[in-house]
């Protein structure tokens, strides 16, 4: 069996999304001959912890941990927030930014490149030089963010020239929804377009997420593009179907940052709740994770905080009850210039669910091509008011004849088995051809 050595920051039990899509490769890839190899820091930052993803892991893969150092400790002594979670994505739970906030911002953008866990890059180097040179891998894969994973890629492909290295993108990097809001000065935003050039050009290969993300790195000519979007696992969603909730819930599972906050949501649903005494009733707001301070101050604005459900933590499994038992899933794209190819892990669990999905963002992107193919929802512009309030409305109307079910198609080509078995067919066409 081919072994492939997958060097991932977040990884158990680490909670949230950026797990998942490694842990489920990881869980499948045997299946198509692929022994995985994990390699992870030892005493990483994780904002949330989640033990549910443990079954997934078969016990004797190999996982292989070296102690990591991460400048947050100093951050924190620095920007008086000792004993706090590092939130990712510059999410502020409970106040505005003040300006040490965006002093620190500003340091993580201009000194941290590409981000605080650089300083891993180096022993992590170190010690895999020697690790390739005792055991036998046939191919290496990267994952970021964090993009400093990249950088250990980069760097054992010099070391190691025949050895085939996939750098798969989750995200984007200096396209990312905040990357402007780093406040970078010239020679870093350089710096920090100057390595992605250079992980994207010197890699074998590279896998993103979305139609979207493969054009964008199309402009800096990779040697080879696959999309390989995130998914769902049967296994998660192949449980015992809770109760629909009694009220009409409309619940959001995850980070809700400033560029995701749903105005155009808040907006029609104040004026449905203005005009309709049942639906001001029935009303539930869900909303599960992270949930930056500007959202909730949005929805105190237009009088909604009184239908305001608010779940700071849930696991994996938690989370996928409360998916199948609310009437309505809320999908959001980040406001940002590349909102068009973004699709989120958590989108297809949505869609697993069998529930409707409402979503925000452009007309034209991946997420709303995915929901026409799949009839999971529809989507709505994100400034469109109107079309928010005929979605809600039809949602609500099926809600009280207790008719708001779901029948969708094409959804298994995205489940996480059969996604790996693309990953498998495209790591066997890269070693095959050595």
């Amino acid at each position: 069996m081919k072994k492939v050595l997958i060097i991932t920051y977040y990884w158990l039990p680490s909670g949230g999304a950026g797990v998942q899509r490694w842990v489920k490769f990881t869980k499948y890839l045997r299946d198509f001959g692929w022994e995985p190899v994990i390699y992870t820091p030892q005493n990483p930052e994780y904002p949330s912890l989640d033990h549910s993803f443990m079954k997934d892991i078969p016990g004797d893969v190999e996982i292989v941990k070296t102690p990591i150092w991460e400048p947050f400790d100093i951050y924190r002594s620095m920007f008086g927030k000792k004993g706090q979670t590092i939130n990712a994505g510059f999410i502020s739970e409970d106040k505005e930014k003040g300006w040490k906030d965006k002093l620190s911002v500003w340091i993580r953008g201009n000194f941290l490149i590409p981000d605080p866990r650089k300083f891993w890059v180096r022993p992590s180097v170190k010690f895999l030089r020697n690790y390739l040179k005792e055991n036998h891998i046939d191919a290496i894969i990267t994952t970021g963010p964090p993009h400093s994973m990249h950088l250990i890629g980069l760097r054992l492909k010099k070391y190691f020239p025949n050895l085939k290295w996939v750098a798969d993108f989750r995200d984007p990097w200096t396209n990312i929804d905040f990357y402007k809001d780093l406040h970078l000065m010239k020679w870093a935003d350089n710096l920090h377009r100057r390595l992605e050039k250079q992980v994207v050009q010197s890699a074998d290969a590279i896998t993103v997420v979305s139609t979207g993300m493969k054009e964008e790195f199309r402009l800096i000519k990779p040697n080879a593009l696959h999309i390989i979007p995130n998914g769902f696992d049967d296994d998660d969603v192949q449980i015992v179907q809770p109760p629909l909730d009694k009220y009409f819930t409309i619940s959001h599972i995850g980070t809700m940052n400033n560029a995701r906050n749903p105005l155009v949501i808040w907006k029609a649903l104040k004026s449905l709740c203005a005009g309709d005494e049942n639906l001001n009733k029935d009303l539930k707001i869900q909303l599960v994770g992270k949930i930056d301070f500007s959202v909730l101050e949005a929805v105190k604005k237009y009088g909604l905080k009184k239908h305001l459900i608010k779940i700071d933590y849930l696991t994996h499994d938690e989370a996928i009850i409360k998916q199948q038992s609310s009437q309505v899933l809320l999908l959001l794209i980040n406001r940002s210039a590349n909102a068009k190819g973004i699709l989120t892990g958590k989108f297809f669990e949505y869609m697993a669910s069998k529930r409707p999905v409402l979503g925000v963002g452009p007309l034209d992107g991946d997420a709303a091509q995915v929901l026409n193919e799949t009839g999971a929802g529809v989507m709505v512009d994100f400034d469109d008011v109107e079309a928010a309030k005929k979605a809600i409305v039809h949602y609500y109307e099926l809600y009280k004849k207790n008719q708001l079910t779901l029948e969708t198609n094409s959804v298994e080509k995205y489940s996480r088995r059969n996604l790996t078995k693309d990953l498998s067919d495209m790591l066997n066409q890269l070693t095959t051809n050595a």
